[in-house]
């Protein structure tokens, strides 16, 4: 039975956007995976696109419940084939997708165990002698911040493995040309994976079926020769956008850089900047963290889970967001039934008020980058805990959040956790 067709209309400040779209028939029916379960939608302070589709399911701009999110994560991956010709490499896109490209990594594992996960980055890094190694870079021409990084293994045996991959599974939020994808696989085959044979588009929602070729998938082909390309998605469809008359002129805030900042990073483990086979490396030792910073916070001896809060958020920040999530699902399933838990991120994306977007709290970035950061549809006082992560040190957090007294700072200092 073909899937069947739906259309809506959005109108937005600047224009509007028609939609036609499907749900994927290979899901099972109860999957929550119509576009209103999915999707939200707002405005990008962007001039290069003047809409943005909203995730409710992704934690980064909505807070969502760790479950729901796990639940995406897991529909996802079950739509990637089996028999994947090996090496297998799972490649997330920053800053948005690299917590769900963890979260189908670690799906996939249970078929293919020795799949890697490696991530994009727009951060710079460093080691205590020298600068990484970069594999590659690529351009994301849409996005707010158009430059990604991506970085090789310093491991002999990792790094092998990842020149001989043989399928790629680029994993987005969204796709809405394919342009991205042809970006990322012409750089990567440019660097050395010279054996790739499949590529698998695995995204939420896929709207590159709005591309201007008679057929999507041949448009992707014929930029990438001897590759076997395939999709999947949660729902797909096609969008076209219309300016309203006269609309009101876009100024971006500057945040294209892919600078290390002046804040060093801590030792969070490897969780995809760096090829990875085990994303959950250092969740231990940062849960106890969290715990050793709880029972300082509030006062008390020792943990004990039972005097946690009803109401927790908890909020990775821009890239650093999938051992905070790891957090959030652990606070989910070790708390009251009654306990409301939701996860949500700080960005660097600049999006305007309105549509799915109806708070924002806007700060200095926590890098030292000179950036504005924002935080999105978090109200402070809706939340008895809130539970700010980050990758830097603790007092490298705007000023705002360290003066609200429901914030817990988890953050990292000279390679350990700061429990301050």
């Amino acid at each position: 039975m073909p899937n069947q067709q739906h259309s809506t209309s959005i109108t937005l400040p600047r224009g509007t956007l028609n939609l036609t779209y499907q749900t994927n028939s290979a899901l099972d029916n109860n999957t929550p995976c119509q576009l209103e379960d999915l999707l939200g939608f707002a405005q990008r302070i962007n001039p290069k696109r003047a809409f943005l589709f909203v995730s409710k399911v992704l934690g980064r701009h909505i807070p969502v419940a760790p479950s729901t999110m796990r639940t995406a994560f897991t529909h996802l991956a079950s739509l990637v084939p089996n028999d994947l010709p090996e090496p297998i490499l799972v490649i997330g896109m920053a800053e948005t997708a690299v917590g769900l490209s963890a979260g189908v990594h670690q799906a996939l594992q249970t078929r293919y165990s020795n799949a890697l996960l490696l991530n994009s980055t727009r951060h710079a890094q460093h080691s205590d002698n020298n600068k990484e190694t970069l594999l590659t870079t690529f351009s994301e021409d849409h996005s707010h911040a158009s430059q990604h990084l991506i970085y090789q293994s310093s491991d002999r045996i990792t790094q092998e493995q990842l020149l001989a991959s043989k399928t790629l599974i680029m994993v987005d939020d969204e796709a809405s040309t394919g342009n991205t994808c042809v970006n990322v696989v012409t750089a990567l085959r440019h660097s050395g994976l010279s054996q790739l044979e499949q590529v698998h588009l695995t995204t939420l929602v896929d709207w590159s079926l709005n591309q201007e070729a008679p057929d999507a998938d041949d448009y992707i082909s014929t930029r990438l020769p001897d590759i076997d390309f395939q999709r999947h998605h949660l729902l797909s469809g096609a969008w076209q956008w219309t300016d309203a008359p006269n609309p009101e002129p876009i100024v971006m805030p500057s945040v294209d850089t892919t600078e290390a900042g002046s804040q060093p990073l801590g030792n969070t483990g490897n969780w995809g900047r760096f090829p990875t086979l085990d994303s959950t490396d250092g969740f231990a030792d940062y849960l106890a963290g969290f715990q050793s910073s709880f029972t300082r916070f509030s006062g008390r001896a020792t943990f004990d889970k039972a005097q946690l809060p009803a109401r927790i958020l908890v909020l990775g920040s821009n890239e650093f967001v999938w051992l905070p999530f790891l957090l959030a699902e652990w606070l989910e399933q070790n708390t009251d039934s009654q306990n409301k838990v939701k996860f949500s991120a700080l960005t660097r994306s600049p999006i305007a008020l309105g549509g799915a977007i109806t708070t924002m709290i806007s700060f200095h970035d926590n890098y030292g980058l000179g950036m504005t950061n924002f935080a999105y549809n978090v109200e402070p006082s809706d939340w008895d805990l809130i539970v700010l992560c980050v990758e830097t040190a603790a007092d490298s957090v705007d000023d705002m959040w360290q003066g609200l007294d429901n914030v817990l700072v988890v953050g990292c200092d000279d390679g350990s956790l700061d429990l301050a």
